[in-house]
């Protein structure tokens, strides 16, 4: 058996995996999504604490197991540094005092595991990754190198969720609250382009979209700034034909600051108001804000799917779990007759089960480390996963 820590980011969780067939000995996981909340989204430093003490608890409560273990593996790639330290620093006490090998596990890899957690890897494998910290498109050859066929040239998918959803005072994770509250609203209410529509560059663009959620939310603000004006402000408007005083116009990209104005780029929400219409308007902009979002996942896709030939591709992260984008994802694979896969809903987000299943295909390789270290950025381009 292997015991597995996952802390990259705000879940302190541990594993227990049988080696011989994948089988669940042991699972718990800690989310300190109440105490981030507060404050619109993840803190680093609060993050660290919370890990540290939570941990050693954690483990302890899996000691009936210490016996028959036979590697530790830990999350030491990508991530928060002060978030994987205490997950790595355990592991490697742990490791020592029962002497055992370490394994290493790269974080997202243990995503692409999440989609095999019962049986064995299949390949080759198209994959979209979608988390808050991260979108890409990979490709996985039949010996399991991985490709980074696209990724995101800023905020990741599930981070225009968090950020949109704080611009509209809701609370975070951002991800359910904007899926919930769409479900309410109008998705054609608003007019939002689609990023990077007409290109033919296999990547991702996510600011654009929320500046546009942000302009909204600033038409709610001021209600003498027309909402048809706004979009075209990063074209260029002549003051003759709009009334948003020329002084603001400069500044939209960077977060108003006028006295016309109290929202900002990322951290102002519309104020607090009893009104059905302005409620309204608010599920109409999650609606509109996700539909566009969950577009532009499926046509940069579009452009994948057409120079490769997949015959199954799987969804990871905890951005999978919108139930909008899976519906979109089951009908485009339909349409080029692909297998979609996805991994369970409790095991999208991060956790300690994908990293056991990722260490024991590592062991079974023998690939142990011998000098476990820390890499909070790091890529995937050709590592090879089995």
């Amino acid at each position: 058996m292997i015991l597995a820590i996952e802390s990259s980011c705000d879940d302190s969780s541990v594993a227990i995996m049988k080696a011989s067939d994948f089988s669940l000995i042991h699972y718990e996981k800690i989310s300190q999504e109440k105490e981030h909340a507060k404050y619109g989204g993840v803190v680093p430093e609060l993050a660290a604490r919370l890990h540290t003490a939570a941990l050693p608890e954690v483990i302890l409560r899996a000691k009936e197991h210490f016996s028959a273990l036979k590697a530790i593996a830990v999350t030491n790639e990508p991530g928060l540094s002060v978030s994987l330290l205490p997950g790595i620093v355990a592991a490697k006490a742990l490791a020592t005092a029962l002497n055992l090998p370490l394994i290493s596990v790269n974080h997202l890899v243990g995503h692409i595991y999440s989609l095999f957690l019962e049986g064995p890897i299949k390949l080759p494998l198209g994959v979209l990754l979608v988390s808050g910290g991260h979108t890409m498109i990979l490709g996985i050859s039949e010996n399991g190198v991985i490709s980074v066929l696209g990724a995101t040239s800023d905020d990741s998918f599930g981070e225009s969720f968090d950020k949109s959803a704080k611009m509209l005072g809701l609370g975070y994770p951002g991800g359910p609250q904007i899926q919930n509250l769409a479900l309410k609203g109008d998705d054609r209410a608003y007019d939002f382009s689609l990023p990077l529509k007409g290109t033919k560059r296999l990547e991702y663009s996510f600011s654009g979209l929320k500046n546009q959620v942000r302009l909204a939310c600033l038409e709610l603000e001021n209600s003498r700034i027309p909402y048809s004006v706004i979009p075209r402000l990063d074209r260029g408007i002549s003051s003759e034909n709009s009334k948003i005083p020329y002084s603001v116009i400069p500044r939209l990209d960077r977060g108003i600051s006028s006295e016309n104005s109290k929202i900002s780029s990322e951290n102002s929400r519309i104020p607090s108001k009893n009104s059905r219409i302005l409620s309204q308007q608010k599920a109409n902009i999650a609606a509109s804000f996700e539909r566009v979002a969950c577009l532009h996942i499926i046509d940069r896709l579009k452009l994948a799917f057409s120079s490769q030939k997949w015959l199954r591709f799987g969804v990871v992260g905890g951005a999978s779990a919108n139930l909008r984008l899976r519906g979109m994802l089951e009908s485009l694979c339909a349409s080029y007759d692909c297998e979609l896969l996805f991994a369970p809903l409790e095991y999208c987000s991060d956790n300690a089960v994908m990293i056991a299943r990722a260490a024991v295909a590592k062991y079974h390789n023998k690939d142990f480390c011998q000098n476990l270290e820390m890499h909070p950025r790091s890529s995937l381009e050709n590592l090879k996963i089995i």
